[in-house]
Parts: C-alpha cells; structure tokens; sequence
C-alpha cells in the first residue's frame, strides 16, 4: 500500500474517531438535558416557518414575543397560561396567520423567555396590566384577544378595565371563575415523576409515558422555576380578581372554547361564563382535555377563525 493511499485512510480513520466522539457528546448531552435539545429544535422549527422572535421593554421589564403574519393584518394577541409560554400557540397562531391576520404571541413576565423579576406578584391582574402595555408597545389600539386557562382570566380583566382595545374576546379553557379546584394545585410545580404523571392526567386524555431522563430534566426546569407559580397561585387563591360579577357586563362578543374532557376548568364552568355572558358564543370539543389548543388545533381552528372573520 503506498503512502498517499496509507495517509487518506488515516485521515478518513481520524475524522470518523472525530464524527463518533462528537455524536457520543450530543448524545450524553441530551440525555442530561434533553429539555435545552427539544427547544433548540423549536427554535429552529420557527425560523423555518418564518415565525418571528422579538422582545420589547413593557413597565421596565423584558417581555419577550413571537409574532406571525403579515405585518398589516388584523392584529390577535394570544395569552397562554400559568408555566406555560408563547410556542403552546402554535396549532393556533399561524393557522390564523395563513388567513391573514397578524397574531402575537407574547411570553407573559416569569415565562418563557421573558425576564423573570423577583420583585413582580404575578397575579393575574398585574399580568393583565403588563398585556395593555405590550399592545401599547406594540401600538396596537385594538385587537382580537384570546387567553388560555390563566391566560384567559387575564383577558377577561383586559376586556373588562379596557373595553375599547378589544374587539373581540376568546376564552380557551378559561379560569377566573370564583370556584375552587377540586385537584391538587401543588401538582403545577411537581418534585417527583409521579407527581409528573398525575399533572399530565389530569392535563389531557390518555397522556403518553414519559421517559425517566426527560421526566428528570422536567422535574428540574419546574424546580427552577417553582416560585413563580406559587407566587401566581397564592394570589389566584385570594379570590380578589374573580371575574363572576365582570363577566355580564362585558358588551364586546365573545367565543368561549373548551374541551370536553377539561379536568383542570371542568365544561361546566365554561357554560356559566356562557350564561353570564349573552352575546357570547360556546364551542365544545369533543374528546379533549386542558391542552385543546396543542392537541385539538385542528378541531378549534376553523370555529376560532370563522368567529374573528365575522
């Protein structure tokens, strides 16, 4: 064999020993925190679909957004729910982007990449005040507004303290009804995997298993961030911003979408909001949880663009 032939094959041996050490690295990488994997790859996948990432100063804090859509479309502001963050829109957002509208999906202060103050309350009202002044940021003078389980407490006292920056109102499996959860609440900040498996019951229908490295990784993101939900919940607990006596006096229409299988806001809360508001419109989706907008897109898609379209 001469030495040319010898040196390639030297060379192809190094870069292989190279290739295999580094997948071993990426592979023990995200077996230890497979959590900072799996968003790498959602960052990446909103890059691709042209969703976009900005961040904006609202009262002093960073908040950061994704926003989709053309820039002159009917502007929708999005709010998700308690630990949740901007990407659970994302069965929703662009379905309604694709139709024309510009919809913004905001990381509420304490979630998701927005900054994480230690001196915020994070009750319901103040993130309220926090969604004004990011459509103030924004400019957005009016907008369709839609809320997610906290989220949709949230929107109900935007809609109610600021009517006429709302001109429509949609409540997805919505909280901020003065009754108290019949389930643990101390499962939104789970310390255990099995603590982790009753959250995902009582979130959706049917929850996969989840494998013990990515329940490991999550049960140490939620320890991280624990005491901002805690905080949130003890004020929610208080009752003080319940929204039984706004609801009625709300005048803008209002969509009110659920599923069927909710355990966390069970279906009937949802037909009190719809026998308090009269204009308002209930949607039910049959065979879904908690998670309608992730899981169910499909299903609610249609109803939520026909109701803004109107």
């Amino acid at each position: 064999m001469n030495r040319p032939v010898k040196r390639a094959i030297r060379v192809l041996a190094l870069v292989l020993v190279v290739l295999l050490a580094l997948a071993a690295v990426a592979g023990l990488g995200f077996y230890l925190r497979p959590a900072s994997y799996l968003n790498a790859r959602v960052y990446l996948q909103e890059y691709r679909d042209g969703i976009e990432n900005h961040s904006v100063k609202v009262d002093g804090y960073r908040m950061h957004y994704l926003a989709v859509g053309p820039t002159g479309g009917q502007p929708v502001v999005l709010i998700h729910g308690l630990g949740a963050r901007a990407e659970d829109w994302w069965n929703v957002g662009p379905y309604l982007a694709e139709a024309g509208f510009r919809v913004y999906m905001p990381d509420l202060i304490g979630y998701g990449r927005s900054q994480q103050p230690a001196d915020f309350s994070y009750s319901v009202r103040d993130e309220a005040g926090l969604v004004v002044g990011f459509m103030d940021a924004l400019e957005l003078k009016q907008v369709d507004l839609g809320g997610w389980s906290m989220g949709g407490w949230i929107v109900q006292l935007v809609a109610f303290e600021h009517p006429e920056r709302v001109s429509k109102l949609i409540l997805f499996d919505s909280a901020g009804l003065s009754i108290k959860p019949a389930w643990n609440t101390g499962l939104f900040t789970p310390t255990s995997p099995q603590q982790l498996d009753e959250l995902d019951a009582l979130l959706m229908p049917n929850p996969p298993a989840i494998p013990p490295f990515i329940a490991r990784d999550y049960l140490r993101i939620s320890a991280h961030n624990a005491w901002v939900i805690k905080r949130a919940l003890a004020t929610m607990k208080t009752a003080q911003d319940v929204t039984d006596s706004l609801l009625a006096q709300l005048k803008m229409p209002v969509l009110i979408v659920w599923g069927s299988l909710d355990q966390i806001v069970p279906l009937d809360q949802a037909q009190i909001m719809h026998k308090l508001i009269p204009q308002s419109q209930l949607d039910v989706v049959p065979g879904c949880g908690h998670l309608a907008p992730i899981q169910c897109g499909a299903e609610l898609d249609p109803g939520v663009l026909h109701f803004i379209r109107q």
